[in-house]
């Protein structure tokens, strides 16, 4: 008779606990059930990094630890990594190439198998490669950040061109070496042409714009009113914002220009398999992983990027993807980064 009471007892106690689950507990049961599934016999999984360790490290650590799948990871830059690919050819290590942009793993798009149909489907067309051989994992929208002390809304520039004014004269900044700085200047290469390119390259820099290393210090700088406007990527400025917690008395802002020239671009960090991939059925789950609503929402908290399949809430300072005007152009046409190093070497916006 005690074991029957005891086992209603737990039968009761399990019934109660499962219906408190809250819904939020079961969705992310269901984001991780893809990699709970991977088979006793795990392996392992080498993926070659675009992405700093401190933004995405964390969430492949916890890949690790979901599937059991032993994971070494290689960073660097995107372009790095890419010249590391193609010197590697046939015995590069790699299983997945993770990059910061689109023009990184376009220029050795050819080493990547195609995605299955089932795993394209999860993000827009305009997330993912023309060949279905890379997928964005996470969205980023190139801004203009300004200083809210010093620049009204109504006084700021309708495009790129604008910047040239005479107006904006010693109170830009820019970092020619960031790689997403590059992918932009490849987007104006293919909207522009190379001589317009060119020529705007030389006027920011006769309109005395600042060299910074990274987007960090120039949303800082605007911050400080020691610049007014950095041309970087949406997410820096909430690092300050909401990471530190200075909220508005942090005297900057983004600003989405909606020409839909090159300084309205939406990047994707994108992943792919390679063909050589000894560890392709793993590849695949970490792929999977990374496009569940787990990774999504660690991408919209921890990076203020944007989620890129359906039903993740953004933060709501965010300006939402679809009231952005995105560059009319093709993110598997911003192939050639190194074109664009090169024009900025021709201009003297970067040493030969």
């Amino acid at each position: 008779m005690n074991k029957i009471l005891r086992f209603l007892t737990l039968l009761i106690f399990v019934i109660t606990f499962t219906v408190a689950c809250s819904s939020e507990t079961v969705e992310i049961l269901k984001d991780v059930k893809v990699v709970k599934e991977i088979p006793v016999d795990k392996g392992g999984l080498v993926i070659y990094s675009g992405r700093k360790e401190s933004l995405v490290g964390s969430i492949i650590e916890q890949f690790e630890s979901i599937s059991g799948i032993k994971v070494e990871v290689k960073y660097g830059s995107s372009g790095e990594i890419a010249s590391q690919i193609m010197l590697e050819g046939n015995k590069t290590p790699a299983d997945v190439f993770y990059a910061q942009d689109p023009g990184a793993i376009e220029s050795v798009v050819g080493m990547f198998q195609a995605l299955s149909p089932t795993t394209l489907e999860k993000v827009p067309d305009w997330a993912k490669s023309n060949e279905g051989k890379w997928i964005g994992v996470s969205g980023r929208a190139r801004t203009l950040v300004y200083n809210t002390d010093n620049v009204k809304v109504a006084d700021m520039p309708k495009n790129l061109n604008d910047l040239c004014d005479a107006k904006w004269k010693g109170r830009m900044g820019w970092a020619p070496t960031n790689s997403s700085f590059q992918t932009m200047l490849t987007a104006m290469r293919e909207l522009w042409g190379e001589d317009k390119a060119l020529a705007w390259v030389k006027c920011m820099m006769e309109n005395d714009v600042k060299v910074y290393p990274k987007n960090t210090p120039q949303v800082e700088a605007v911050g400080k009113a020691e610049i007014d406007i950095g041309l970087v990527n949406h997410y820096y400025l909430y690092k300050f914002v909401l990471d530190a917690g200075e909220g508005d008395k942090f005297k900057a802002r983004n600003f989405h220009l909606d020409s839909g020239g090159p300084g309205s671009l939406v990047m994707v960090s994108p992943i792919g398999i390679l063909n050589t991939s000894i560890n392709k059925n793993n590849a695949q789950h970490f792929i999977n992983f990374m496009l569940s609503e787990v990774s999504q929402n660690y991408f919209v908290n921890s990076t203020r990027e944007y989620p890129l399949i359906e039903g993740v809430e953004i933060h709501p300072l965010l300006t939402p993807l679809s009231e952005i005007t995105k560059a009319n152009i093709s993110l598997s046409d911003l192939s050639d980064i190194q074109g664009s190093i090169k024009l900025l070497q021709e201009a003297g916006a970067l040493p030969k």
